[in-house]
């Protein structure tokens, strides 16, 4: 009887364990997790659990007794620390060895961190910590405007605190959506009374603030760090699977050895669409990238082409992004960005490659098939709706 091993026990793993299952695999599946808490989803850490909006239950991905109905073994607390590709064997903190015919790597992403003593929002542990924190505190320091960080922000003004949010960058999520809308999410964190410092860093974080890059201290009950993740590649490089900004696989989330795929935020896949490898840290990625692999794992034909997916709420703006900006040359708008009803999409040579809709709903397939088309768009028909 075959054995296939997931290490990392997050929505990506979980959900190769449950496809594994629905796709009639027989065999033992280990599913090995380094957090005591059964696999739960990452997005409302930061969103609607963060401000009490929703009850603990409703974040974790089976209820509790689905591994045990579905033949999973569920190891919880227990750190992979060795990969040994010549063996098919995975070494466990414990001193233990686990062999495998197929192994799965979906160790996901883990904060960078700055030197002192500020809090990071990864596990249900730090938001169920920083909401406690965030009810005490009177005023919140955010380093990083990142979407950790300004969904942090927007919890900590439902909270009642002052908030204050240092970036480098010259606006908020400047990587991520470029200056233009960077800007509008800049406008409302502004709107909703955040003091916004941008062009600055964090040099040092201490107990009651930080300093900043230009000499600046700045006082804080709280100090929230949301500089973002890196890919927990360690196992995989330590291996000898080939590994880049995650570690690397084909576009069916296969890797360097025959024998073992990865998938969630720690893979950087061969996207077909974009032509290159990608490393997508959202929800989305995870939802359908764990299912795909284990399609893979059993031998189907796979190709994982999603487009990139993510969204948000903060205040009163909600929001969904699909696609990648990166080589952009022009963006268009269809409606009122002012009034934060609006679609927006990024061209380049007149073809889009991602739309974010703003408070419209119902239209991200249409903007997904634009992406996948790679139609050649009029621009004024984009923004009347005509394209």
């Amino acid at each position: 009887m075959a054995t296939y091993v997931i290490v990392g026990a997050g929505l990506a793993g979980a959900k190769a364990a449950q496809a594994l299952r629905e796709e009639g695999f027989d065999g033992e599946i280990v599913l090995i997790g380094a957090e005591n808490e059964r696999p739960y989803e990452r997005p409302p850490l930061s969103k609607d659990y963060l401000q009490g909006r929703s009850e603990r239950e409703t974040i974790f991905v089976h209820a509790p007794g689905w591994y045990a109905d579905n033949g999973v073994d569920l190891r919880l607390g227990m750190r992979a620390t060795r990969i040994e590709l010549d063996h098919h064997l995975v070494r466990l903190g414990n001193g233990s060895r686990q062999p495998y015919d197929k192994l799965l790597v979906a160790t996901g992403a883990t904060p960078r961190r700055l030197p002192g003593p500020g809090h990071y929002l990864r596990t249900a542990e730090d938001s169920e910590t920083l909401k406690e924190r965030l009810a005490q505190a009177g005023s919140v320091l955010v380093v990083g405007a990142s979407w950790i960080g300004l969904e942090t922000a927007a919890a900590a003004r439902a909270a009642g605190c002052a908030v204050t949010v240092v970036e480098p960058e010259p606006t908020a999520l400047n990587r991520a959506l470029g200056p233009e809308l960077g800007d509008v999410f800049a406008r409302l964190h502004a709107r909703n009374g955040v003091d916004l410092r941008f062009g600055t860093a964090a040099a040092e974080i201490t107990e009651t603030g930080a300093r900043l890059s230009s000499g600046e201290r700045l006082s804080a009950d709280l100090v929230v760090v949301g500089i973002g993740a890196a890919p927990e590649v360690e196992l995989a490089r330590d291996a000898g699977l080939e590994v880049g900004q995650g570690i690397l696989t084909d576009a069916a989330l296969r890797t360097s050895h025959p024998d073992v795929f990865a998938a969630g935020d720690v893979a950087e896949s061969l996207h077909p669409l974009y032509g290159r490898h990608i490393r997508v840290e959202h929800w989305a990625n995870a939802l359908h990238g764990g299912p795909a692999a284990a399609r893979s794992m059993l031998g189907q034909d796979v190709v994982h082409e999603l487009v990139p997916y993510f969204y948000t709420d903060q205040y009163d703006l909600g929001m969904e992004f699909s696609g990648d900006i990166e080589g952009y040359d022009e963006i268009v708008y269809r409606g009122d960005v002012d009034s934060l009803e609006f679609i927006a999409y990024w061209l380049r040579d007149s073809r889009v490659i991602a739309g974010m809709n703003v408070n419209t709903w119902d239209v991200v397939d249409e903007i997904q098939e634009l992406i996948r088309s790679r139609v050649i768009v009029n621009p004024k028909e984009l923004a009347t709706g005509q394209s």
